[in-house]
């Protein structure tokens, strides 16, 4: 096996390579059959695998890229790391506002964020390698693997007999039809944490959450950043989260172009890249150094002998499975971006967790009762839990919503925070909690006291009653609450306390 090499290729490449796809790795002999056999090491993988040899059984763990999958070497990990970056370097950039005077980034400081980046993700990718994952117990198998009948897999010459199988194979970014992409050339999340070098314009097409938080932060470490949008941003999100966050890009000298869409890609004579793109019936150019597609996920299905093995599946939305996570091969599950709408790491973690116990010992736990949160890390960042107005109508329940604005939480104000919101809704006529959305500079963080409420069944009532901290951001939740609470105050109720009231004088 040759020395897989990761541009650029400097001493944390080299250590993070050689954890997670180690130089002249040897496959270990297969055992005679395994309680179950993983194909692919992202998250679902990597949670399957070990969660099965922590219980005594044997487990098989097939990759054929790099054991951590995207999280660790081209998600969430390069990208927080970037963001970290790109963020301290707003706060200095607008010190003023905090009373101390303003600094500037140099442009060739971009080659000594990228090697930070490498550094924490070399740092972090101990916890995913292969060594470690085969002293826990795990057989480690790099190579391509490949059903060959419905309970058996092939891998670099050797079969692995199973008892059940995992499908973790994750997904990768999708590349849209457009007239002379692929002769320009682009980058997406799978290569863009390579550049040593800051663009001077970058061109995003894109503005979902991958394209939004690595648009912001190119911005914000120098680099002229147009982003090319079919809709508003984030469409899926609360609308007026997305009207903040429109605000804030525009406020940073991010170029929007929303409702447009991208219609073919040329080269200039001076070597600039030329996307031409239609908005309102016109034809203009946006003119960048590189382009950056960031338009979604496309699941990894193909080349895996599925059908061999009576898996069924489509390119578009992956592998088929029930509420149980279970294929058409009974002996066959599937967990996290391969077959999932949720593309998060913590789903592809919960939902292997259902898989383990489903497969080995025969529970019925479901994906549909699991209460997924989400967080866009852009600034603010914004995170929803829950249902939103069209679901909560598609199901036909009546709501309400209770919002408070961070602008009033003294916290916020203190730190010069006060952009954002939380919003909850509830059911109309009870305090159960439907879903909420959080605009907030830790939205990811907040987020988690209503995932815990909706999991929990306790009601937003309740959580009038929760002592906060003060000064915190978190507070403002209490306050939405209370918002709730003072709400169920009729005028009825209110002329019976002024009355009991004066009586006691």
């Amino acid at each position: 096996m040759g020395r897989l090499i990761m541009p650029p290729d400097d001493e944390y490449n080299r250590e993070l390579v050689n954890n997670v796809h180690p130089d002249g790795w040897v496959n270990p002999e297969p055992k005679r059959i395994y309680n179950m056999v993983v194909i692919g090491a992202g998250a679902a993988g990597l949670i399957s695998s070990i969660a099965t040899a922590s219980l005594g059984g044997s487990v098989a763990l097939i990759e054929r890229n790099l054991l951590g999958g995207d999280c660790l070497n081209v998600g969430c990990v390069p990208s927080k790391s970037l963001i970290r970056s790109a963020n301290a370097a707003h706060e200095m950039k607008g010190a003023a506002r905090y009373g101390l005077s303003p600094s500037y980034i140099a442009k060739s400081d971009f080659y000594s964020v990228m090697e930070r980046l490498r550094r924490v993700r070399a740092g972090i990718s101990t916890n995913d390698s292969a060594a470690r994952y085969t002293e826990l117990g795990v057989d480690v198998f790099i190579g391509d693997g490949r059903f060959i009948d419905p309970n058996s897999v092939e891998v670099d010459g050797k079969v692995l007999r199973f008892k059940k199988a995992v499908i973790t194979t994750g997904a990768r970014a999708a590349i849209p039809d457009i007239q002379g992409i692929e002769d320009v050339g682009y980058y997406t999340n799978e290569n863009i944490f390579d550049l040593v070098d800051l663009p001077e314009a970058l061109i995003v097409i894109g503005g979902g959450p991958i394209g939004c938080e690595l648009a912001q932060a190119f911005s914000r470490l120098g680099s002229k950043v147009s982003i090319i949008q079919r809709g508003k941003l984030l469409p899926h999100e609360d609308k007026d989260a997305s009207a903040i966050l429109e605000e804030r890009f525009k406020s940073e000298g991010i170029e929007l172009y929303s409702d447009s869409q991208a219609l073919r890609v040329e080269r200039g004579t001076d070597g600039k890249k030329i996307l031409v793109i239609e908005k309102d019936g016109s034809e203009y150019a946006v003119v960048g150094d590189e382009i950056l597609i960031g338009v979604g996920r496309v699941p990894n299905v193909e080349g895996m002998g599925l059908g061999v093995a009576g898996v069924e599946y489509d390119k578009k939305h992956g592998v088929k499975v029930d509420d149980n996570l279970r294929t058409t091969n009974k002996r066959v599950f599937a967990a996290g971006d391969s077959c999932m709408k949720w593309k998060f790491t913590h789903a592809a973690d919960a939902a292997a967790q259902i898989v383990v116990q489903n497969a080995l010992f025969k529970g019925k736990k479901k994906l549909s009762s699991l209460v997924m949160p989400w967080c866009t890390y852009t600034d603010p960042e914004i995170a929803h839990v829950g249902m939103y107005d069209g679901e909560a109508i598609s199901a036909g329940i009546e709501y309400e919503y209770y919002k408070f604005d961070m602008a009033e939480n003294d916290r916020a104000r203190a730190e010069g925070d006060e952009v954002g919101f939380v919003k909850v809704m509830v059911e109309k006529g009870s305090d159960r909690i439907l879903g909420a959305t959080i605009v907030s500079k830790h939205a990811g963080e907040m987020i988690n006291e209503i995932t815990t409420c909706i999991t929990l069944g306790i009601g937003l009532g309740k959580l009038g009653s929760v002592i906060h901290p003060y000064p915190t951001q978190s507070e403002a939740i209490k306050r939405v609450a209370g918002l709730y609470n003072k709400s169920r105050l009729t005028p009825f109720i209110a002329k019976l306390l002024k009355l009991w009231l004066r009586v006691q004088r």
